[in-house]
């Protein structure tokens, strides 16, 4: 089995080994397709090595072409000393950028047909990879969805909840597991939305809701997390509230009217019941009627207008993909 390593002579062999779609076409049949694992990691010299040796022995077994891409985004501890010496390539940021930042370079060295992206804290158990990428093919990503969820922590189980429910709401699909960072995915679909990856935890938010809007197919496998080694470093309000102006920021960037409409219908609403009880009490109509129905009208313009300019570019986009 093809791996690799620094070395650049194997590099060159494995870029041979792989067998990437013809003049840019996606294959339907990726039984054989070549896959790369990225695994961002940051102050993860505690799990790393475990993580490592567990997901080779699982890659080797695949009977396919395989990479293992580890990005070390700037650590202050032994991270890279860990990962030395193994059968992967590791690639080293100079300083600390982000998650999302190590997961977009890690694609940019990534040369299988299927990417697979995994925590480096241990959360994510590598056995799972070989259910995750099997479905590839039908369906353009597959997200490993957590079914015991944050036991150790209700509030970030509640603050999950929520955001998968908003998201749900956004894309007219039902989320399981918005922020889970255990996926696999076609490679030619990915590559055209790592642009809209963020350089922070929200990664998984955006690639998800962008996937989904533009019409890709996705499906949730269920996974059991273990408790991640070391301290999580996912602030809960500060993240949270990241999280949040992703959702709507990607909202707004392929499907705008659904969130302009409901606050268009919020101040109409304002509106009729400002009337109403102006109309029963003085039986005349208010200045702030008024302005509720002319602020309910600009929200539909506005959301209106949005909507034809981001098919524009959608539509403009798939010309030139």
């Amino acid at each position: 089995m093809t791996t690799l390593t620094d070395n650049s002579e194997t590099e060159n062999r494995l870029t041979e080994s792989f067998q990437p779609s013809q003049n840019g076409v996606c294959f339907d049949n990726f039984e054989n397709a070549s896959v790369s694992l990225i695994i961002p990691a940051y102050n993860e010299c505690e799990s790393i090595g475990r993580l490592l040796d567990k997901s080779i022995e699982v890659m080797k077994g695949l009977g396919r072409p395989w990479e293992i891409i580890v990005v070390d985004d700037g650590s202050s501890d032994v991270t890279l000393d860990v990962i030395k010496n193994k059968e992967i390539k590791a690639i080293a940021h100079p300083y600390n950028i982000g998650n999302g930042a190590a997961v977009k370079t890690g694609i940019r060295h990534a040369i299988g047909e299927i990417v697979v992206t995994m925590d480096g804290d241990g959360q994510h158990n590598p056995e799972d990879i070989p259910r995750l990428i099997a479905q590839i093919g039908p369906y353009d990503m597959v997200v490993g969805a957590r079914t015991n969820g944050f036991a150790q922590n209700k509030h970030r189980t509640l603050a999950n909840h929520s955001y998968n429910v908003l998201a749900s709401y956004i894309t007219h699909f039902v989320i399981k597991d918005l922020t889970s960072g255990f996926r696999a995915i076609k490679a030619s679909v990915l590559k055209r939305f790592t642009y809209l990856i963020p350089n922070t935890f929200s990664y998984p938010t955006t690639l998800t809701l962008s996937l989904l809007r533009a019409g890709y197919s996705l499906k949730y496998e269920p996974i059991v997390s273990w408790e991640r080694a070391g301290k999580s470093k996912i602030r809960l309000l500060r993240d949270g509230i990241r999280f949040v102006l992703i959702i709507f920021k990607i909202a707004t960037f392929f499907s705008p009217l659904k969130i302009f409409l409901p606050f268009s219908w919020l101040f109409f609403a304002l509106g009729l019941a400002n009337y109403a009880h102006s109309y029963f009490t003085s039986h005349r109509l208010t200045n702030m009627s008024v302005i509720c129905f002319i602020a309910g009208f600009l929200f539909f313009l506005l959301g209106l207008i949005s909507e034809q300019i981001a098919q524009l570019r959608f539509d403009r986009s798939e010309e030139h993909k």
